[in-house]
């Protein structure tokens, strides 16, 4: 490399002073708060289970969403669980526990409702041994507890087949990141200057360009954020979800950060995007806050007492959203009943006024809650 050629952010002289125009994030910064002010005015008269149900909600979506955003998709009702045990909320029926789902959940959580607590590096190892429990990323062995240690071949971030590799971006020598942590470290527990949602996006920024791990950088720089947006709300229950956000666009997520990486040292643009997504995921939640408050209302209006455990975990699955048509035989399967005892089920929810049956009769009924 030339003497003075600079391709990469972390390359410039002055890395990693960061810098952007305040006057800039005015507006945006604005706009979150008063999306984050009406959002909190929905949930503030709700009763305390309410809104544990809409923070469970929406842990689940950060979960399964930031290792979706790294292509590894996670069964929602085993997170969902793993969430509710960890948070000692009742959701009825739990699916078994999975050593993979419960390493990500224990790692969210960790950021969030330990948001007050030092950034360690050993705490981000315990995190990085969370998401790899078995020490292995696929077929290949990871460095655990430890930063990389790749010092032969550069750590890039790669795309394309064989051949056709497109280099996005090449992360610091290993031979760096000692100092490059510890500079890193001591400016996360530091005392914020500056808003601390913008301290959110400039730690993720930080944190994915550094690339300190062999694998699960994008998903421990989303956890950090997440960490200084929980200090940002002063809360450990989150109602809006970040990382969902970013899946649901995630072509933009990587182009802005490829630009950002390859830039200057003002990241004003990465800034205003992250204020952005953060306002989107905020008017998002919307939606999970309504079903959420659905869900309430009609367990006020029925009557779980007299139900038992298997209709009252169908129950929960036809209020988040259930695929098809609901038939007695799919109720068997899902509840591991026969197929008398999901008839049996279905008509005393049809004689509570819970469900009601289609027009269609013998093998094609389906049955479906009824107005509430």
């Amino acid at each position: 490399m030339a003497p003075g050629y600079r391709r990469y952010i972390w390359q410039h002289a002055d890395w990693p002073a960061f810098g952007y125009d305040a006057g800039r994030l005015v507006g945006p910064l604005a706009e979150v708060a008063h999306q984050q002010g009406r959002l909190l005015g929905r949930l503030a008269e709700t009763a305390e289970g309410v809104k544990d149900e809409a923070s469970l909600s929406v842990l689940t979506q950060d979960v399964v969403k930031t290792s979706e955003i790294e292509g590894e998709l996670l069964e929602v009702a085993s997170v969902r669980s793993s969430l509710a045990r960890h948070l000692g909320v009742d959701i009825g029926a739990l699916a078994p526990a999975d050593r993979h789902v419960d390493g990500v959940v224990e790692m969210i959580l960790d950021a969030t409702a330990h948001h007050d607590h030092p950034v360690t590096a050993e705490r981000l190892f315990g995190w990085h041994a969370a998401l790899f429990p078995t020490g292995y990323s696929g077929r290949t062995r990871l460095t655990i507890g430890a930063w990389r240690t790749n010092t032969a071949d550069p750590m890039q971030v790669v795309s394309g087949g064989y051949g056709r590799e497109r280099v996005h971006f090449e992360a610091p020598p290993a031979a760096r990141l000692d100092t490059e942590m510890r500079e890193f470290l001591e400016w996360v527990n530091a005392g914020a200057n500056e808003s601390a949602l913008v301290k959110a996006g400039l730690a993720h920024l930080w944190f994915v360009t550094v690339h300190p791990f062999d694998d699960g950088n994008g998903r421990i720089a989303r956890a950090l954020g997440d960490l200084w947006l929980a200090r940002a709300d002063h809360s450990s229950r989150r109602f809006y979800s970040l990382s969902a956000q970013i899946q649901r666009d995630r072509a933009t997520y990587y182009r802005i950060l490829e630009r950002t990486q390859k830039g200057a040292l003002d990241v004003t643009e990465w800034l205003i995007w992250f204020l952005e997504t953060m306002r989107r995921a905020i008017q998002h939640s919307d939606e999970t806050v309504d079903k959420v408050l659905r869900k309430s209302r009609f367990w006020r209006l029925r009557q779980p007492a007299r139900m038992n455990d298997r209709q009252i975990a169908m129950l929960h699955r036809l209020l988040e959203g259930f695929d098809g048509k609901l038939t007695t035989r799919k109720w068997a399967i899902i509840t591991k009943c026969s197929p008398d005892t999901a008839l049996r089920d279905i008509n005393e929810l049809v004689d509570l006024g819970v469900l009601e049956r289609s027009n269609s009769g013998g093998r094609s009924t389906s049955y479906a809650l009824a107005a509430f």
